[in-house]
């Protein structure tokens, strides 16, 4: 296991940066493997979240490769998908999941949200029981350029939200992320809304493990570690999470 170039704590929030987001991702996967083992151990059961996008894949791909948990005994959920496409659009988070983890890993359960459904209201309401079925043992983040953890953009972010699971409508900035990170071809193609777990389930989970690499991470970085915890920055919530820790590699943390 690589050591961390920087070890530091922002309020309860542990930091951990890295060299290169290959090190960090290593690292990460490492630490992931452990403690699922162990809570495989334990209790003979886990339930994870999973995210998505870019900060995930050279993660995924090292916990894949390294091998050693039994993923029979483990049941996966998503923290996000975009109302209204199907499972097998090129953007879609489902797609994503079953591609990269669920077809070479073969969990206990993949608990996909169904964004093409034709009862939103619904679905939130199905995915909401299954997730409170049994505590999230843990939950993997990436961080949005506006700051957003899931699809918790600051003009819907609530840290004291009744929800578990709702429908959200996405902003500006979040939806030409998409567009740049080449998910969609331009912005009038990236659909307007989405379904997200909330901030305070993704907070209630028993192990946080959150990975922004990238220079294009850095000014949101910034502003989650050094400005007020506010939902102007949802992200800055992981600072009252003791559970929590923030990976990042040497470009994310250029501005701290």
């Amino acid at each position: 296991m690589v050591a961390a170039k920087n070890f530091f704590r922002v309020d309860d929030l542990q930091v951990q940066v890295y060299n290169s987001e290959a090190e960090m991702a290593e690292n990460v996967a490492q630490i992931t493997r452990k403690y699922l083992k162990d809570i495989l151990e334990k209790q003979g059961k886990a339930a994870v979240l999973l995210a998505t996008g870019n900060s995930q894949l050279k993660f995924l791909d090292a916990l894949i490769q390294l091998g050693g948990v039994d993923w029979s005994k483990i049941t996966l959920f998503h923290l996000d998908e975009y109302l209204g496409i199907t499972a097998d659009h090129p953007a879609s988070f489902r797609r994503y999941l079953r591609e990269r983890v669920e077809n070479k890993l073969t969990p206990q359960e993949f608990h996909y949200i169904e964004g093409d459904t034709l009862e939103p209201v619904a679905e939130c309401d199905r995915y909401t029981q299954l997730l409170q079925a049994q505590p999230i043992d843990l939950c993997c983040l990436g961080v949005g350029e506006n700051g957003h953890l899931a699809f918790n953009d600051p003009s819907v972010a609530n840290f004291q939200d009744p929800y578990s699971v709702k429908l959200v409508k996405l902003d500006l900035v979040n939806r030409q992320q998409q567009v740049n990170t080449g998910y969609f071809p331009n912005i009038d193609s990236v659909p307007q809304y989405a379904f997200t777990v909330t901030l305070p389930l993704i907070c209630s989970a028993n192990k946080i493990i959150c990975l922004a690499p990238e220079k294009r991470k850095a000014q949101v970085v910034k502003q989650m570690l050094q400005q007020t915890i506010s939902t102007d920055c949802p992200a800055s919530i992981l600072r009252h999470q003791s559970q929590a820790t923030l990976f990042l590699d040497t470009n994310s943390a250029s501005l701290l």
